[in-house]
Formats: C-alpha cells, structure tokens, sequence
C-alpha cells in the first residue's frame, strides 16, 4: 500500500509582497516549495508518492526553477484550482489507483520545516483512528469579534491548526466527494462534514506557515540553527 502526500501550492505572493509567489521564494539555498517536498521525500517514516498542487500559470516556472536547482526528487504536478479546497479535489481525482493508497497527507506548500518526528506522529493516529491534525497551544489572548462588540475567550480551550493532517485514502476521497462549502477551512473540516471525528496529535512550534516576511526571517533563523 502506498501512502501518499498531497503539497498545496497556490500563493500568489500579494501579501509577501514579493514578485515571486512566496513557495518559490529561497530559503536558505532552495525554494521554500523544494524544502517542503523534501520533508516527505526524505521521510524516515517510510516514502511517500508526492502531488504538488500548482497554479495552471505557475507550472513553467516551477519546471524551470526544478532545472536551475538541479531538483530531482520524484513528485508529480497537477493543476490547483480556485479554493484550497478545490486543489485538494484535483488532486485526489489524479489518484489513479486509490485502492492501493492507505493513507493520505495534505500539507501547505509554505510549512518547509515539518520534521519527521511530527509527520510520524500524525501518519500514526490516522492509521489507528482514520483522521488527524497537529495543533499547538496559542500563546496570546484572544477575542472573538462580532459587529462592534468583542469579547474574550479562554485561549486554555483553543488550539492553532497545523498540516499535515493525513487521514484514511478512502475516508478523505469519500469526504471530498461533497459539494463544496465555504466552511472548508482545511481537510478536517471537510472530514469532520462527512461525519468522522479528528484525532488532535502534538503540533510543532517549528513548524510555521510562511506568508509573510518576518516568518521567512525566522524560518532562516530555525533553519540555520538546527531547530
């Protein structure tokens, strides 16, 4: 059975307010999108099969990116679309053979620091329970705003989503095949739409979403420091 690993690509770049679309910005000597490929290609939990989900007018310039680093790690492209949502759909419908795919995996193309300790973790309880999520715990206060007013919640019951969430091959595709809403956040809301519970595994702090560019800084920072 394989285990497969979908990468969601789609920034643009507006708010990075970068030229490039921020997954093709370098961190450290490579795209951001290369070092997130190689946290599964590389994994010691076992290899994955790796679809990248791309902008339709991104796919030349990622294969000219691929050349000009010398990037051969196996992975295959196919064409985003207009929701994160909608990437992942396109993405499981090039699935050729779903029945032999144990579970999949969704990761954001900008999270280039997911270490193999937290994408083992995560693969473990979604193998034992059919879908799970890394979350960490929030550091600030917050408020939930409503029209004018606002008021505090207890942040000790909140939690900060993280990818990859991986779930059953079967679970996720069944799951997808819903109309779409504009309440699917990420793949554990669509799960959870569908009438299957998500198990909450241990995030990582590392493991920060690049979008914009303090958070390029300081992946740079982790990424040079070992942590």
């Amino acid at each position: 059975m394989k285990t497969i690993a979908i990468i969601v690509a789609g920034g643009s770049g507006t708010r990075f307010g970068a030229q490039l679309p921020k997954q093709f910005l370098e961190l450290g000597d490579k795209p951001i999108l290369m070092r997130t490929i190689e946290a599964f290609g590389q994994n010691g939990d076992g290899s994955f099969d790796v679809i990248v989900t791309l902008p339709a007018d991104q796919m030349d310039l990622w294969q000219q990116l691929c050349e000009r680093y010398a990037f051969t790690l196996p992975h295959r492209v196919v064409p985003g679309g207009e929701t994160r949502w909608h990437s992942v759909k396109n993405a499981l419908d090039s699935i050729a053979d779903p029945a032999d795919v144990d579970v999949i995996a969704v990761h954001d193309g900008v999270r280039p620091l997911a270490t193999a300790d937290l994408i083992s973790r995560v693969l473990e309880a979604a193998r034992r329970d059919g879908a799970a999520i890394p979350v960490v715990m929030l550091n600030d206060s917050v408020r939930q705003v409503v029209g004018e007013t606002s008021h505090a919640l207890d942040r000790s019951s909140l939690r900060a989503v993280q990818t990859p969430q991986a779930f059953d091959a079967r679970l996720l595709i069944d799951a997808y095949s819903q109309s779409f809403q504009p309440t699917f956040t990420d793949d554990a809301s669509v799960v959870e739409r569908y009438g299957h519970s998500v198990t909450l595994v241990e995030g990582d702090p590392v493991n920060l979403k690049i979008t914009r560019p303090m958070d390029l800084a300081l992946a740079e920072y982790l990424l040079n420091n070992n942590a």
